[in-house]
């Protein structure tokens, strides 16, 4: 077992921005505290975006802090780039990253008011933890009568390969989601499927006017609502809307972004709407979105009777040691920057807080001795 006062559960912009706010507290990578990630490299989730998301197609990629990503090369991979420019930042801020570990659990230590970090490398007792684990992990596959029947390919944004793949190539396509992911998919696959189908839950929204900082804070609220209530969070994405460029335009001109509601069951060869309709498909790609990667935190007890973890700030609300970072409304790039700051600021509170009791304990001591 090792010991250190803080435990940063993963390294993407949540992390890092964490670690380098803890470092800039004056505490030492390594020996006070720790940066564990599970992943085989730098660049957090976007080590696994598909070959075709370049950097010039990424949406609101926000810096880490106290250092640009510059010069990047618009044309090449956003896997390429931003892992190469989270390793630079990783090297730079000398944070020591560990990886891969995985996180398997945190729980009560069992003695004092520390944490036990359970992981595939060992233990780790800390004081505090903060876990910016996003949500890659945890893709969510919506459960539709039939599915199991399917005799083509069923695939995942988290597993979506690129346009020029076999699954794509010269056949019958159904994309599921309305949110941007699903809408890149959508026209990348338009251009070598033989047909495609678009399928969403909910009518998309399509966002024509400007979108600044109030219409921003607009929707982080609407997100926070939900922490602060504590139900599932959305994601600030799917509050705002997709924004109508240019290349959307061209595909809606084109008849590609002609969306059918949701159908009622997969069949053997394709999918079928309550009325009885039906499209023949090949392949299923599912891009229904992603869940908080937050089960290794079950032994602690945090979640509400409605499903997610309340928030004070960042703190967990039934164990303030915990902190989440890129959870709920800090899901965002520049949110999870904002929220590092927040947390190593309460973090060092905490931390200063225990030092002073650790000193009058000990001087207890003494004077009883």
């Amino acid at each position: 077992m090792e010991t250190v006062e803080v435990v940063v559960i993963g390294a993407g912009q949540a992390g890092l921005s964490s670690a380098y706010h803890l470092r800039r507290t004056g505490l030492v990578p390594g020996t006070d505290f720790v940066v564990l990630d599970h992943s085989p490299a730098p660049g957090g989730a976007w080590q696994f975006r598909w070959p075709t998301l370049t950097y010039g197609r990424v949406h609101g990629m926000h810096a880490l802090p106290g250092m640009e990503l510059t010069g990047a090369d618009a044309g090449r991979p956003s896997a390429e780039v931003i892992g190469e420019y989270f390793r630079t930042y990783e090297h730079v801020f000398d944070l020591r990253v560990r990886r891969p570990v995985d996180v398997r659990e945190v729980r009560e230590a069992g003695h004092g008011d520390r944490l036990l970090v359970r992981t595939s490398e060992g233990d780790w007792s800390t004081r505090t933890v903060i876990n910016a684990t996003g949500t890659w992990d945890r893709p969510f596959w919506p459960r539709v009568q039939g599915q199991e029947l399917f005799r083509g390919r069923q695939l995942h944004t988290a597993q979506y390969p690129g346009p020029s793949a076999d699954a794509f190539v010269d056949k019958g396509v159904v994309v599921v989601g309305g949110g941007t992911s699903a809408v890149q998919h959508l026209m990348e696959i338009a251009e070598v499927a033989r047909e495609t189908v678009w399928v969403t839950r909910r009518p998309p929204l399509f966002r024509t006017g400007g979108f600044g900082p109030q219409e921003g804070r607009a929707a982080v609220a609407l997100v926070e609502e939900r922490v602060r209530r504590g139900l599932p969070p959305q994601s600030v994405v799917s509050v705002t809307g997709l924004p109508m460029t240019e290349e959307l335009r061209h595909a809606r001109e084109r008849g590609v972004l002609e969306r059918r509601p949701m159908f009622s069951s997969v069949t053997a060869d394709g999918v079928q709407w309550a009325d009885g309709s039906r499209a023949a498909a090949d392949t299923i790609l599912w891009a229904t979105g992603f869940r908080p990667a937050i089960d290794h935190l079950a032994p602690l007890r945090l979640r509400e009777s409605g499903g997610g973890i309340r928030l004070d700030g960042t703190r967990a609300a039934r164990d303030p040691r915990v902190h989440l970072v890129g959870y709920g409304p800090s899901a965002s790039t520049i949110g999870a920057n904002r929220a590092g700051r927040a947390a190593v600021r309460d973090v060092r509170d905490l931390l200063a807080t225990a030092a002073g009791t650790s000193d009058s304990d000990a001087s207890a001591a003494q004077s009883a001795a």
